[in-house]
């Protein structure tokens, strides 16, 4: 059996799903961000004890499709921009990276999301690449510059423009006041 969890978005995340399965005695046989492939199938009630305890800690199980999809969409980009493979984000084209691992048509997935979502995917994905910039910044071991170029901006400047179009001040601002928050990527 298969259960699709909605805000399972990091290793914590991944953590604390496994430790509410293994306190019920559920057999995990593989759990990924947003994903969790269980031994046995559970019955409804089951089911409705394991989403009360999940949703207390934030978390939803996903029924329906279209929402699991939504909720895959959103793991990928969420991977993509604070998990990537490599340090090179440069070169990674969103359309089809979702296209080719959801084995859908883009403009099918970008539709969705947006109804879904109420905003778009490339909105989702200025949003998520700004909390990443938030977190280099405050690591303070990397320049705009260089931030700028591992993100995948085609200048600074560009990477300056759309962060204070978020965020509502610079980066350079936002560094130096270092009292702003970031947002967990689960509230994004």
């Amino acid at each position: 059996m298969v259960l699709h969890i909605k805000n399972m978005v990091c290793d914590r995340c991944v953590m604390v799903v496994r430790q509410q399965l293994e306190q019920r005695g559920i057999s995990i046989m593989d759990i990924t961000l947003g994903r969790v492939k269980i031994v046995q199938d559970l019955d409804e009630q089951q089911l409705l004890d394991l989403g009360a305890s999940l949703q207390l800690l934030g978390f939803e199980l996903i029924d329906k499709e279209k929402d699991r999809l939504v909720e895959q969409i959103r793991n990928i980009i969420i991977t993509s921009i604070h998990h990537p493979e490599t340090s090179d984000q440069a070169n990674i084209n969103y359309s089809t990276r979702l296209a080719a691992q959801l084995n859908r048509d883009y403009s099918y997935l970008s539709r969705l999301f947006s109804e879904h979502e109420n905003r778009t995917i490339e909105k989702f994905i200025i949003q998520q690449k700004v909390e990443k910039v938030k977190e280099l910044l405050q690591y303070g071991e990397m320049n705009i510059n260089e931030i700028a170029l591992q993100m995948g901006y085609s200048s600074s400047g560009h990477l300056s423009t759309q962060f204070k179009n978020v965020v509502g001040v610079s980066p350079s601002v936002y560094k130096q006041e270092s009292t702003a928050g970031r947002q967990p990527l689960d509230r994004i």
